[in-house]
């Protein structure tokens, strides 16, 4: 199986990601993470080439959770996936899970691939605004071309996600 989850930040795409790749016991990986290099002392963007191998050594695995909110050059993995889960959460929601989540982080009570600074909290508001009036919008006519494996979903529950399966 090889699940491709599209969301902006605070639509519980990784927390859906992880919880998939756990229940089916197979990989999950974040785009974020072919993105960029973590490190404990800052995080360093990996050239394109670097990236772009990086999803392509994913999506040649037998089965996968493939999760982010990047575009275009992604395209490879919506074509390898069997399904596409667009998580279009309500706005309201995914601005309080952004202040659950910085809240959670910055009191260590939750990981984070990032240093959970006021500043990366703040751009995930703007993230939010941009996604929906510009990434949304392209993610909607892309799927077009993917229309018979896409669920677009207004929640990101496990128990009634795992039911389309």
């Amino acid at each position: 199986m090889k699940i491709y989850i599209v969301g902006s930040v605070g639509s519980g795409k990784t927390t859906l990601g992880r919880q998939l790749a756990e229940y089916y016991s197979i990989p999950h990986f974040e785009t974020d993470n072919f993105v960029w290099t973590r490190r404990p002392e800052g995080d360093i963007r990996n050239s394109v080439e670097k990236r772009d191998d990086l999803l392509k050594s994913a999506i040649q695995l037998e089965q996968w959770v493939i999760e982010g909110v990047h575009i275009d050059w992604t395209d490879p993995g919506l074509e390898a996936s069997d399904y596409i889960l667009f998580l279009d959460i309500p706005v309201a929601i995914r601005h309080w899970r952004i202040v659950k989540r910085f809240t959670r982080q910055a009191l260590g009570l939750e990981k984070a691939n990032y240093q959970p600074t006021f500043s990366i909290f703040l751009k995930m508001f703007q993230w939010t605004r941009y996604f929906e009036k510009q990434m949304k919008p392209e993610f909607l006519k892309k799927f077009n071309t993917y229309d018979n494996k896409v669920a677009l979903l207004s929640t990101s529950d496990f128990r009634k996600i795992i039911a389309l399966f």
